[in-house]
């Protein structure tokens, strides 16, 4: 994929779509957080998933309650102790009172404690479900919907929004409804001991909580922009380590370190005004806070001085008047993650309202059985849905026989991969027909079609694991005997031996520790053992030295004798024993036959054997 305009040397070092670009769009979105939103409805997404869990959810709820009370029974406990057991001169009833206030405390303790558990085990649960979820649902998704979004993408919503929700259920929630009842508890409280000090209080309350608010935001804003710098340092450095070798064959050290250089410091200073800022904003919090509980205990022991209230009774008003000012401030702290959540749960709801262009009809239909591997393309007409104006195919035909060999050849651009994403349902036709075995695919289970299906694709894609874990991959009832077989029909055996562990040794992330042609012999082996009646090779051997390649040419022309083959080939002495060659120039077949056939013709094959043969 092209960019709209091309960076400047000093300003890129890569863009491989696949490698560092993904990583620094992940690293860059994970620091610089995600945004949030008004619109709170994407949260109803999560109903259901909670209603799987009514155990848990009943128990989170049941504790919840039962913490929130005890919060609130401790200020009362405090209350009947002083005034109780302090004034009461007796020792037994003193005893009595800080027994009562101690089990208040111990049922606070047990009923947080249970609290903490079921939230947490409750929201772990749902975003493991919902992680399942939307992993499996993408699993299912055409290779159409990620020419619209990028892979890192995907992977940012699987792993940072999916933490935030996680966050949100598992403890903001839980924090916004503890700080709800303790507001309102704390309020109702207050009323009954005070109604005159809780109306000073209320009018107390916006000369202290309307600062903290608008100072708070302005640190919001300073941790906000701290997050950018820092994420575009991690960008960088990823962007950078990912291009090491690049950026050592240039000799261009000294300029990436300069750059990354920049970017820590412009991060720290950021940093720095975020700091002076919280350190102002806690020295206020503190003044303040602290101001108006002064205000309120002189208040209240006027009143005490007056007998308008008791010792104990101040005591608990203190208390509560706290209380319900924290649970204030921790409800706009929590507000702004549930809106953060919000806007994470649109982004995992865009990937589960994602609908595959290709899935199975209501009534499919079945596939002959035993297979016959008999395939025809019928006047197929398609453009890919980034371009579709530019058709890629136009009018192709062609019939593969059960059992025959056909080669398709021709320039870069004449469709003959497409021709294999057709088969494969990556993609629907515009207009056209593909028959397997007599039936329109495009009604058959796309399972069911590519269950007959063996690709080996130009690219080897491997997966971490081990040798034998690969080669499983295309058949998983495949037995041992069954994955050395076919690691020898793919000339594989001897490099898989001489692993330390042999077919179990780790091959580390996408097989990364194996040669490219290492690569692909073990997705030959993978395609062998798999056994389907019709095998597509798309440049199978291209990775393969001369003589790895005849090793393995020689292996697959014995798996070609018992199944329908399709072989893409650019190099054409791979092809030349092919029962049939089909020459596609411009998405249309332009010619078929043997080699000799079309050399003889003098068209475009001709041409192109006369390049490759006689160049030189």
């Amino acid at each position: 994929m092209q960019a709209s305009s091309s960076p400047s040397p000093d300003t890129a070092i890569t863009d491989r779509p696949g490698s560092g670009s993904e990583l620094v769009s992940q690293l860059s979105q994970a620091a610089n957080g995600r945004a949030k939103t008004r619109d709170l409805s994407p949260l109803k997404r999560l109903v259901p998933y909670l209603l799987r869990q009514k155990v848990d959810a009943g128990f989170a709820v049941l504790f919840l309650l039962l913490s929130s009370a005890a919060t609130l029974g401790l200020t009362g406990a405090s209350r009947l102790l002083i005034d109780n057991g302090f004034g009461s001169d007796n020792a037994a009833e003193l005893n009595r009172w800080f027994l009562v206030l101690a089990g208040v405390a111990i049922m606070l303790a047990i009923s947080t404690a249970l609290r903490y558990y079921y939230i947490t085990k409750l929201g772990e649960r749902v975003v493991a479900n919902l992680r399942q979820d939307v992993f499996g649902h993408i699993l299912g998704l055409d290779p159409g919907f990620f020419l619209k979004i990028r892979t890192g993408e995907v992977v940012s919503r699987l792993t940072t929004d999916l933490q935030i929700i996680d966050t949100l259920v598992s403890s903001a929630i839980s924090i916004a409804l503890r700080n709800a009842l303790s507001f309102i508890g704390g309020l109702t409280l207050l009323m009954f001991v005070s109604p005159k000090l809780t109306g000073l209080v209320l009018l107390i309350f916006p000369f202290v909580l309307v600062p903290l608010f608008t100072f708070g935001r302005s640190v919001g804003r300073l941790t906000r922009k701290s997050q950018d710098s820092f994420a575009q340092a991690v960008g960088f450095a990823a962007e950078t380590l990912d291009a090491l070798e690049t950026v050592q064959a240039f000799v261009r050290e000294a300029f990436a370190k300069t750059k990354f250089s920049g970017a820590v410091d412009e991060a720290y200073a950021t940093s720095q005004q975020r700091m002076r800022a919280r350190a102002i904003m806690t020295a206020l919090v503190i003044s303040l806070v602290f101001g108006g509980v002064a205000f309120v205990l002189w208040l209240g022991a006027n009143a005490v001085m007056d007998g308008d209230m008791t010792e104990g009774a101040l005591i608990q008003f203190v208390i509560l008047s706290v209380l319900v000012a924290g649970s204030v401030g921790s409800l706009s702290e929590t507000w702004g993650d549930v809106q953060k959540a919000a806007g994470a749960m649109s982004r995992i709801d865009e990937l589960l309202s994602a609908e595959p262009g290709i899935k199975a009809p209501a009534h499919p239909l079945a596939l002959p059985v035993p297979p016959m591997g008999h395939v025809r393309f019928d006047n197929i007409v398609f453009g890919y849905p980034s371009r579709p104006d530019l058709p890629v195919l136009d009018g192709f035909s062609l019939e593969v026989r059960p059992g025959e060999t056909v080669a398709l050849v021709g320039p870069s651009g004449a469709g003959k991969s497409t021709v294999f994403k057709l088969l494969l349902r990556y993609y629907e036709p515009v207009s056209g027909h593909i028959f397997m075995d007599g039936v329109d695919i495009a009604q058959a289970d796309p399972k069911a079609v590519r269950e007959r299906l063996s690709l080996v694709a130009q690219d080897a894609s491997l997966f971490s694991g081990s040798a034998a874990d690969n080669i499983r991959f295309g058949n998983a009832a495949a037995t041992d005997d069954d994955i050395r077989a076919a690691a020898s029909r793919a000339q594989a055996l001897t490099f898989i031996d001489a692993l330390p562990e042999g077919f179990n040794q780790p091959l580390g992330e996408r097989a990364k520790s194996l040669s490219g042609g290492q690569k692909q012999r073990l997705s030959i082996a993978r395609a062998l053992v798999r056994d389907a009646p019709i095998l597509l090779l798309d440049e199978a051997t291209s990775a393969l030295d001369a003589e790895n390649e005849r090793l393995v040419q020689a292996a697959l022309n014995e798996a070609m004798t018992t199944r329908t083959t399709l072989v893409i080939a650019h190099r054409l002495a791979t092809v030349l024993k092919a029962d049939r060659i089909v020459v596609m120039d411009g998405g249309k077949v332009v010619e078929i036959g043997s080699h000799d056939e079309l050399v003889a013709r003098g068209g475009l094959y001709a041409r192109l054997a006369e390049l490759q043969f006689n160049a030189g």
